[in-house]
């Protein structure tokens, strides 16, 4: 199963978190990197026109993911198994407290 999340930075569109066959993918967005006012979504992902990669969801963006109590909400109302974290970042993290959104391709914030 593919999916993607576009990412937002304080409401500039600066990139796309993927899930592949292969795990996940992190790519900034090209004109986003022309920008004089892009900056990295996080210290772990410095911006670069290179593609991230990694067998697991990015630390930076499972952190995103609602824990404890509020995770128990997300599971049970959205059906969404605690280990999809791919679906709990795209279900959970529209409207996340601090600078970074992720939403689903056809969302707009």
């Amino acid at each position: 199963m593919n999916r993607s999340g576009n990412v937002y930075l304080k409401e500039n569109f600066c990139g796309v978190v993927r899930e592949t066959d292969d795990g996940y993918t992190f790519e900034y967005d090209r004109n986003y990197l022309q920008k004089n006012t892009a900056q990295e979504v996080s210290l772990t992902l410095p911006l670069t026109d290179r593609t991230y990669q990694s067998k697991t969801l990015f630390a930076f963006f499972d952190g995103l993911i609602p824990e404890g109590w509020l995770l128990d909400i997300a599971e049970r109302n959205w059906k969404i198994n605690y280990k999809d974290r791919m679906g709990l970042l795209l279900t959970c993290c529209k409207d996340c407290i601090g600078a970074v959104s992720v939403l689903k391709n056809n969302e707009e914030l």
